[in-house]
Order: C-alpha cells, then structure tokens, then sequence
C-alpha cells in the first residue's frame, strides 16, 4: 500500500515538472510577441500531449520502460519510483532557478543509477547509443535554424508580419507540440504506465488516464512558463517573430527525424539549438552567447548528477522495502 501511495504520488509529480520544464519553456516562447494567444498555445499543447499516445503510439516510451534495462514488474516499479523521484527532484532546483534543463538527461541518468542500486543491469550499449542521439539533436537544431533563418529572411512579407505570417507562426507552433508528444513527452507515459500497470513492455498503448495526464502536465506548464522566462534559454536571443517561428520548426524537425528510431530527445535542448542557428542566420553577434554557458553547464551537470541521485533513491528504497 505504501509503495503504491509513493508511487502514485511520484507519478503526478513528475508529469507536473514536466509541464514546468517542458511545456512552460514551449508555452514562454510561443507568447513572447503576444502574437498568440497564451490559452490557444496551452490548449494546442494540451491537447498535443493528451493525443500523443493515440497519434503516434509509443516507441520512445517503450525505450525508458524496456530498452534501457530489464526487470520483473515489481522491481521495475521500484526502479521508477527511485529514478522519477531523483529526476523531480534535480530538476526541480534548475527550473525554480530559472534553468529549462534537460528532464530527459535527468530521467535517463536516474534510471540507469535506480536501476544499478536495485539489482537491475542497465543496457548500457543502447543507454550510450540514446545518448549520442540526443546529443545530436541540439546540434541538427542549430543547423536547421540556420537554414530556416537564412531562407525565411529572403521572403519579404516575413518583414512585415502581415495576418498570413501570424498563421504560419501558429503552424509552426502547432507542429512543435506535436514533436514534443511524439517524442519527448512520451517519458511521462512511461512512469504512468510503470507505476499503474506494472508494465515494463507495453504491449499496447496506455488509455486509462491520458486526459488526467495532459491536465496536470497543463497545470505545470503554467506555473513554469513565468520562471522560465527569467532563465538563460529566454535570453540567449532577444528573437522577432519570424526568428520564434524559424527556431519553433527547427527544434520541430530535430525531435521528429528520432522518432521512427524510439529514440528519446530533449526538445528543450533542440529548441535552444534553434534559438541559436537563428540568430546566427544574420551574424554570430545576434546570439547572447554568454547566455549558453550556464545551459551547457546544466547539460553536462545533469546527467551524472541524475545518475548519482537515482542511485541514492534506489539505495534508499532498497532499504525501506527489505525493511
């Protein structure tokens, strides 16, 4: 009883940090300019999250659940109560202090860390291989900013923001919260999976409480959208809309191209590499690049730290349940 109230509790708090991480970077940046309105963006991503499952199935939640390491339900669910807690945890100190850091590094290190203090061998081959993935995407979003920016700079209505802009701009949008449910935001149905059904595999897509998920997720975002704002991945451009729309459809493209892989991807990471290949389209001087050095070092931070603190949970819940 007691591992189930833990475990349920674990569950809604890690989907509301992800709506604080996630979504309120996503919701901060889909506002900036006012050039939408801030509940149509909370309901399109919403509304994306809630969808995702259906839309897209669940490859990259099978990747958190399955790939990452093998177990027997009841230890599975005691290694995503310690590595979802551990997460929480450290991201919630980044975010309260205005970091959007990446919660997919933090549940990826907590996990392989949970896993190891509980007697799970953690696949470390696929682990390194998800890794090099997710590095990569930054880098493809830096990339693809730059060839967005440079090719929307050309068209002169761009200039001008006329009404037909401001609907590309919703798109593109659009197109993001999509990204974000069929890949990044997949982490959040993997420890609602876990932790109500016991399901290491998922066999079939999660239903029951997809609604609820999105819901809380919402909640989050709202109240992380004002913290994150003050962080360093609100600064590292001071962006016109058409520059928001070019890094909303570059970070788009970096997430999805991982998707048919199951390969989990941080869009907050992707997001800020497209901030960056966009403001670099009209000269290196555009980006605050003194704004980076603080997300880097959150990156490279996380990752180990996650690992220890889920190491550190999975050692604590060892002790309570032999206990």
């Amino acid at each position: 009883m007691t591992l189930t109230v833990a475990l349920c509790v674990t569950a809604v708090a890690f989907v509301f940090v992800c709506g604080a991480n996630d979504g309120g970077a996503l919701l901060e940046l889909a506002v900036r300019h006012r050039s939408r309105s801030a509940g149509l963006a909370l309901a399109l991503l919403t509304l994306a999250v809630g969808l995702g499952p259906h839309l897209f199935g669940l490859a990259v939640a099978r990747t958190f659940t399955g790939r990452l390491g093998q177990g027997p339900p009841a230890t599975a669910q005691s290694v995503f109560l310690a590595g979802a807690a551990a997460s929480v945890a450290l991201v919630v100190v980044l975010t309260w202090r205005g970091v959007a850091t990446s919660l997919t590094l933090a549940v990826l290190g907590a996990l392989a860390g949970a896993g190891l203090a509980l007697g799970v061998r953690p696949s470390w081959g696929h682990l390194a291989l998800v890794l090099t993935v997710g590095a990569a995407a930054p880098l493809v979003g830096v990339a693809a900013g730059w060839l967005i920016g440079r090719t929307v700079r050309r068209i002169p209505a761009v200039r001008g923001m006329p009404r037909l802009v401001r609907a590309v701009q919703l798109a593109a949008f659009g197109t993001q919260c999509l990204a974000y449910a069929a890949n990044d935001g997949q982490k959040m149905f993997a420890v609602v999976a876990v932790t109500f059904a016991g399901d290491t595999l998922l066999p079939r897509p999660w239903e029951t409480g997809d609604a609820l998920v999105a819901v809380v997720f919402a909640l989050g975002a709202l109240v992380g959208a004002r913290r994150i704002a003050r962080g360093a991945a609100g600064r590292l451009l001071s962006a016109r809309p058409w520059q928001v729309m070019s890094a909303e459809l570059a970070s788009s493209a970096a997430v999805l191209s991982t998707v048919g892989l199951g390969m989990p991807v941080s869009m907050t990471q992707s997001l800020a590499g497209g901030l960056i290949g966009t403001g670099a389209s009209e000269g290196s001087r555009r980006v605050r690049w003194q704004f980076t050095v603080p997300l880097l070092t959150a990156w490279l931070v996380t990752l180990p730290a996650g690992f220890a603190a889920g190491s550190l949970a999975g050692l604590l819940v060892k002790g309570l349940t032999s206990w």
